[in-house]
């Protein structure tokens, strides 16, 4: 599942360029409630960022029923730069965010993010329903950037998706798997996870309640 609006303004208070592309620099830029962006190596955003701790996470009878849909999917972790692209991928991509977030993505900048060195590292496949664009390291995954067949999909298959790379997360022993930003109504759905914790600006919380009404506000 993609908020619809990513084409408007992102949510961020900081903006940073990192030169150190080490694990645990970048680990410490998250915890500060940085994500990695799509606009250049090294920018990233500080902003509303959300996140899951996987001590705490647990599949719900939600979550279970959800995965029961397409029991079948794998998921193939690809590296980035992804030596395989070809057009047909491109397309998925830019049809999906033409519909879900209009003036998003360009063909362009699709390529240059999946094949080239840039901020992302891993290349999420779905078996042959869809694919995410992903930062990971030894101890967090960013999910980011879902893509799929609008027409042909089930209407869950991105809460599927997404479901199921924080199930293969946890039981690689990550520590984080970070869900991007709060900043939309939309967002909510990023919180029906055991284990959510949300960046205010200064710290981490873990009243859900707080931000359901904060993002309800800003209808």
């Amino acid at each position: 599942m993609v908020s619809a609006s990513l084409n408007m303004k992102y949510l961020h208070w900081k903006e940073e360029k990192i030169n150190d592309f080490s694990d645990d620099f970048i680990t410490s830029m998250y915890e500060k409630g940085f994500v990695f962006t799509r606009l250049d190596k090294g920018v990233m955003h500080q902003t509303r960022s959300v996140r899951i701790d996987l001590k705490k996470f647990e599949l719900t009878s939600e979550n279970r029923r959800i995965l029961r849909k397409d029991e079948n999917i794998s998921i193939d972790r690809l590296p980035i730069p992804y030596q395989t692209y070809s057009w047909e991928i491109g397309k998925l991509a830019k049809d999906f965010y033409d519909i879900k977030a209009p003036d998003s993505f360009s063909v362009n900048k699709i390529k240059e993010i999946i094949t080239t060195p840039h901020n992302f590292n891993i290349f999420l496949k779905f078996s042959d329903v869809g694919y995410a664009i992903c930062y990971e390291n030894k101890s967090m995954l960013h999910y980011c950037y879902p893509f799929y067949d609008l027409q042909k999909a089930s209407k869950d298959m991105g809460l599927i998706m997404m479901t199921k790379a924080i199930f293969e997360a946890k039981s690689r022993g990550l520590s984080y798997v970070y869900l991007g930003s709060l900043q939309r109504p939309g967002d909510v759905y990023k919180l029906q996870f055991e284990g959510i914790e949300w960046f205010d600006g200064k710290e981490w919380r873990k009243d859900i309640e707080k931000v359901e009404v904060l993002l309800r506000e800003l209808n």
